[in-house]
């Protein structure tokens, strides 16, 4: 990890920073320089490994451990952020939930609140968050989906709770702008993540990448450094965009 400073004096909330594409965020945030503060649900030792990978290579990230999916989640993660950070210039909304497909008849009333907490509650809230603290110039991104594109059947919660954060961006893009606050989406195609592998099968992941035009799976890395150059001065006159970082898929 080679740091070249650009976000050097920034400070960074990642939200779902301690594996998959959340961890690749904060290992690219903190290579560019930003002090940066991921939350976690529940794995400690994960956390604690992206803390240890980070500080070896001369950047420096804390985690925090807050569970968005309850109403206070949110709170809890910026509460415990103020112990590291003293302002706020790059928030990055990357934690989601996803199960495997639900048909519509057989949704019951728990799978739609417990994913919509996680996917849309909690990004409404660190927006407002954002919106009230963050510095002028800072640098928002919500990280949504290709199915909002390419929807399939059993997806039905899934994909209308990352039509909404993609909805949220485009008002807060307006909201915010006069501050010099860009506010963008990415949205991942297939990338090889343990909760990608969690609710599709082999084959599907296969399918998958042989649609994919550069004929491969995305890492998690593809997706982050899309996000580090949104978050970086390179993406200062990009603001209500939707990124879509697939490989070509879609």
């Amino acid at each position: 990890m080679a740091f070249d400073g650009v976000l050097s004096g920034k400070l960074a909330v990642v939200t779902g920073g301690s594996r998959g594409i959340g961890r690749a965020v904060v290992e690219r945030l903190a290579r560019d320089g930003a002090t940066v503060v991921f939350g976690y649900r529940s794995n400690a030792e994960a956390a604690a490994v992206v803390e240890k990978v980070v500080a070896e290579a001369g950047g420096t990230a804390h985690g925090v451990r807050a569970d968005l999916g309850a109403p206070d989640g949110v709170a809890r993660l910026f509460a415990g952020a103020g112990e590291h950070l003293d302002g706020l210039d790059i928030l990055v909304n990357n934690a989601g939930s996803a199960v495997r497909p639900i048909l519509l008849a057989d949704m019951t009333d728990d799978d739609y609140d417990s994913l919509m907490a996680v996917n849309a509650r909690s990004v409404f809230q660190s927006l407002r968050h954002a919106a009230r603290h963050m510095r002028d110039g800072g640098r928002i991104v919500n990280v949504s989906t290709l199915n909002t594109l390419l929807p399939g059947p059993g997806l039905t919660s899934y994909c209308g709770s990352k039509g909404a954060v993609e909805q949220f961006t485009t008002v807060a893009a307006r909201e915010l702008g006069g501050r010099g606050i860009t506010v963008n989406t990415v949205s991942p195609g297939a990338t090889d993540t343990d909760l990608l592998r969690a609710v599709n099968p082999p084959e599907a992941l296969e399918a998958e990448a042989a649609l994919t035009p550069l004929g491969r799976l995305g890492q998690p890395a593809d997706v982050a450094d899309v996000i580090g150059f949104l978050c970086g001065p390179d993406g200062r006159w990009m603001t209500g965009q939707n990124l879509r970082a697939t490989g070509g898929l879609g």
